[in-house]
């Protein structure tokens, strides 16, 4: 049996002994995590979700926190031909072991939901079966209560606040925490190159923390 689930934005099929690597995890070596973003189920019975597959689910044991390859990439600016960065990144991977597939019954396992390591908190300790619960109409994110008005943020619109948001960042002091690999990390989510060193978010944020 084979399940295809999704992750970190990607989509993998496994089976049971298959070792992994996905995109960090808020999880310790040796946890057992659940992914419920099923896709497709395998077997004698093959099952397609519409989107995903209610109550299935796949386990697996993380191994490691690791880091991929190092990528190198140049940030040219227009209009000043001269004037370009090189920059190397390594992305924060997980290391996983596939341990069992489930076809139903996920809601009751108990096991830890997989969840990305830039998630907010509240986000990573909700209960595998807030999916489940959650309205058909998918709408758009809104800030959550007490949550930072991130548009005070220097060249943050609405458009750009609803990114973060879906990232999982909702406070302006997650932001002031920033390092130069988790600044890389969203440079690519975002789809805007050095713009968040450009516009000195970090700096910003930790002012704005402060009030």
């Amino acid at each position: 049996m084979f399940a295809v689930l999704k992750t970190g934005g990607k989509q993998y099929k496994v089976q049971a002994g298959d070792v992994l690597r996905v995109e960090k995890l808020a999880a310790e070596a040796g946890e057992t995590v659940q992914f419920n973003e099923i896709l497709m189920l395998g077997g004698d019975t093959p099952s397609v979700g519409s989107p995903m597959i209610t109550g299935a689910a796949v386990q697996a044991t993380v191994i490691d926190q690791i880091k991929g390859e190092k990528l190198i990439h140049y940030v040219k600016r227009r209009r000043k031909h001269s004037s370009q960065r090189k920059k190397g990144h390594r992305q924060q991977l997980t290391l996983v072991r596939i341990t069992d597939i489930l076809a139903s019954g996920a809601e009751a396992s108990g096991v830890k939901a997989a969840v990305g390591a830039g998630s907010a908190p509240a986000a990573a300790a909700a209960a595998p079966a807030a999916k489940a619960a959650a309205p058909k109409a998918k709408a758009a994110p809104k800030a959550a209560a007490g949550a930072d008005d991130l548009k005070q943020l220097s060249g943050v619109g609405p458009a750009l606040e609803k990114k973060l948001l879906e990232a999982g960042v909702t406070s302006f002091a997650q932001i002031a925490a920033w390092g130069p690999e988790d600044i890389a990390e969203f440079d690519e989510k975002l789809s805007f190159k050095g713009r968040i060193e450009r516009e000195g978010w970090v700096e910003q944020a930790k002012t704005l923390a402060q009030g």
